[in-house]
């Protein structure tokens, strides 16, 4: 058993996955993708006794980042996300929340990443993955020796992301996951931003896109 330990709930209108990527031996946690609820993401940090370090967000969606700003402000922790959904998170006409749901819903990053860059956070070492196509900033993030990849909405089970919102595109989705994830070890688990956990290799065989 590695010292990941991932907990997932599944907030908000749109049912969206939000993660808690806990550290086993530090109990330092990543936020990952808090999309809405925050009393209910509080409430299961406090049952895990577990120590928030960031927020992760794979995009700039308004049901990935519900929960951002009262998460931010309890825990005074840094919000990351890939540079190209930087002003997408903020533009409550680009991020889906005026469109979809009536009511403006945005937040704020204080780092911006880049393809391939390598951060360590809550002891663990995450290779940023750009994977554009659900929109042009979406990213995975890839923990190599915890075989696991937090997939946002990119892949999905036996699925993938929507791409007919602002800055989405079919053709590069389907590029950035046969070119990028696909290239991945097949036994490494993914954890989408909805619906259930899946394997790589189920992916490749069984997934119709």
């Amino acid at each position: 058993m590695g010292k990941l330990q991932v907990e997932m709930l599944v907030l908000g209108m749109v049912q969206t996955n939000c993660y808690l990527a806990v550290n086993r031996e530090s109990r330092e946690t990543l936020i990952i993708d808090p999309a809405d609820e925050a009393a209910r993401i509080v409430r299961r940090i406090d049952e895990l006794g577990a120590a928030p370090a960031a927020i992760l967000l794979t995009h700039g969606h308004f049901d990935h980042i519900g929960a951002v700003k009262p998460l931010k402000e309890r825990y005074n922790i840094p919000v990351y996300i890939y540079t190209a959904d930087r002003e997408l998170m903020q533009d409550e006409q680009l991020n889906g929340s005026l469109l979809l749901i009536g009511r403006g819903v945005s937040a704020s990053a204080d780092h911006v990443l880049t393809d391939g860059e390598k951060i360590s956070l809550a002891g663990f070492d995450i290779q940023v993955i750009h994977t554009p196509g659900h929109t042009a900033g979406g990213a995975c993030y890839y923990i190599a020796d915890e075989k696991a990849l937090f997939s946002g909405d990119t892949l999905f089970c036996c699925s993938v992301g929507r791409t007919d919102l602002p800055t989405g595109s079919m053709s590069e989705l389907r590029a950035s996951i046969h070119e990028k994830l696909y290239a991945l070890p097949e036994d490494v688990r993914v954890y989408p931003g909805h619906d259930v956990t899946t394997l790589i290799g189920y992916e490749k065989r069984y997934n119709p896109y």
